[in-house]
């Protein structure tokens, strides 16, 4: 055993030297040399000899020199070089470059404290300087979505690429870290055999070459599938056994709506937690998460440049950069550090919305009535103005608004889960932040096996015995619980099983992770935070 060990140490260490000697000292990121010149103490840097590779953003030519700028990436700040004008002969924006060259102090008074003065330059890949779209100046957000393909190539873009990327390895250190047990990461499936949601906002899977009408009578998976819009239920049968589990997958949602708030893909952070009765300890679950999340990217590299790039609006719109990086900073605070989020029920919102129109003057196109649910613009009132923009959760909503699974609101101590004036509600939540406004939703789940099947008779989804897209009709003799004799569960028997064979009170969420990046990067469109964005009309490549 001692000898294994020794060699597999030396093996080891011989591997790593080896590869430390196949890298180059001198070729670094962007971001590894500038930082270098802003750490407290001398430069390790000046003076020394490096290699950059990366493209040219822009260069100046003039008669005895030439400036470029150059980004590889990884920072929002490009590297100023300086070149003669043989070495700029052929560069141009876009052109993919090798430079080698001097780390050299400038003189005070210029913006940048260093400069790379260029003592060798290798074009790699050139760039067609009359047809590149993209070049110094201002080019509205429409019109970079035109071109996805290249618009990661603009400094705000990479800045949250690497932001998403950041976010992703610092969300696992949160699920890692709970204190009450930590989360284990989980992948359920994107392929699902129902709509989770009851929304019909689905897209089906077909062959491709599959004819429309042999699409009924013979499918790929025996019976239509769809691209997932939600992967609770499949979470719901993880966290049965493991406890408390978590996932961020892509869901598909086929809604034609053509807002900045909405995408037909995107990425949604959703967790589970099982032996979980309480919804008040479900929302605070929710906002440590989101809290230490937020903490975690504050104290980044990514973090630090989103709090600190300078801000421009569309064209005519004049934003002052200061006042822009304050809100943002303002922003963070109240996640991290600001006070306990405010719990509302949906009835009390409903009545404080309905007192604003009568006594304070406020004015919505569509009223706010306890069986009409809360729109857009009810949202942004409710934590804009009724709770000055400190996020709030509005709770126990309507169950003929909500989905099937959710648990009665009842079913909590001391909550009653309906009156005379209004109505039957459910253990649920919907989490508001400022601007955005719907930004997460969870609730308790119904782990009772009659009440799961009554809840699944009412909203419809019980389906005849022996019809055609059942997958899983039961035999007469072998009948499922309260169920009756002409009823089969389909495609959600599985679900219910879940219940049928041991279940314990739990619940869980779903936060649009896309949605969330935005609004910590401050960006007001979805479609600007996700690199090739999919949205009504537009998948372009």
């Amino acid at each position: 055993m001692q000898i294994w060990r020794r060699a597999f140490t030396t093996s080891v260490a011989r591997l790593n030297n080896n590869a430390t000697a196949n890298i180059p000292p001198t070729a670094l990121r962007c971001a590894q040399i500038l930082q270098s010149s802003k750490a407290e103490g001398p430069c390790r840097l000046e003076d020394q000899e490096v290699k950059v590779n990366g493209f040219i953003r822009s260069v100046r030519k003039q008669k005895h020199r030439a400036f470029a700028e150059i980004s590889d990436g990884s920072t929002i700040e490009p590297l100023q070089a300086i070149l003669n004008p043989e070495q700029a002969t052929s560069l141009s924006t876009g052109t993919a470059v090798s430079v080698s060259g001097i780390w050299k102090a400038c003189p005070p008074g210029k913006k940048q404290s260093h400069e790379l003065q260029i003592t060798d330059v290798a074009v790699t890949g050139a760039s067609e300087p009359e047809t590149f779209p993209i070049q110094k100046k201002y080019q509205t957000v429409d019109f970079l979505r035109q071109i996805p393909h290249l618009r990661m190539r603009t400094p705000l873009q990479s800045l949250l690429a690497r932001f998403r990327s950041e976010c992703l390895f610092q969300l696992g250190n949160v699920f890692h870290s709970y204190p009450h047990g930590g989360f284990t990461q989980v992948q359920p499936p994107i392929i699902t055999s129902s709509d989770c949601e009851g929304a019909g906002e689905t897209f089906t899977l077909m062959p491709r070459g599959a004819a429309a009408d042999d699409a009924e009578t013979e499918h790929f998976f025996r019976s239509p599938k769809y691209l997932t819009v939600s992967s609770q239920l499949h979470l719901e049968a993880y966290a049965a056994e493991l406890g408390n589990v978590w996932t961020l997958t892509p869901v598909f949602r086929a809604e034609k709506s053509d807002t900045p708030r909405h995408l037909s893909e995107f990425y949604m952070l959703e967790a589970e937690a099982n032996f979980m009765s309480d919804l008040d300890a479900l929302t605070d679950q929710v906002e440590y998460l989101l809290r230490d999340l937020t903490r975690r990217l504050y104290d980044t590299a990514a973090g630090k440049e989103i709090l600190s790039i300078k801000r421009t609006g569309e064209p005519g719109q004049e934003i002052n950069p200061k006042e822009a990086e304050q809100s943002l900073r303002q922003r963070w605070s109240v996640l991290m550090d600001g006070p306990k989020w405010h719990r509302v029920t949906y009835t009390k919102a409903i009545e404080m919305l309905q007192r604003a129109v009568s006594e304070d003057g406020a004015s919505f196109e569509h009223a706010p009535t306890w069986d009409g649910g809360l729109q857009l613009e009810h949202e942004k009132y409710i934590v804009e103005v009724l709770f000055q923009g400190t996020p709030v959760f509005v709770t126990d909503y309507p169950k003929a608004i909500k989905p099937f699974y959710m648990a009665p609101s009842h079913i909590r101590e001391g909550q009653e889960g309906q009156s005379e004036a209004t109505g039957e509600t459910v253990a649920c939540f919907d989490l508001l932040f400022p601007e955005i406004a719907e930004v997460a939703g969870g609730s308790l789940r119904e782990h009772r096996l009659p009440n799961i099947v009554e809840n699944m008779r009412q909203y419809g989804l019980i389906k005849s015995r022996g019809s055609d897209d059942s997958e899983a009709s039961v035999p007469t003799e072998a009948l499922y619980p309260h169920l009756s004799p002409t009823e089969d569960l389909g495609h959600l028997q599985w679900y219910a099983d879940l219940r049928r064979w041991g279940s314990a009170p739990h619940g869980g969420f779903g936060l649009g992770f896309d949605r969330f990046l935005g609004y910590l990067s401050g960006v007001s469109s979805v479609r600007d935070t996700v690199a090739f964005p999919r949205y009504f009309g537009r998948a372009d490549c």
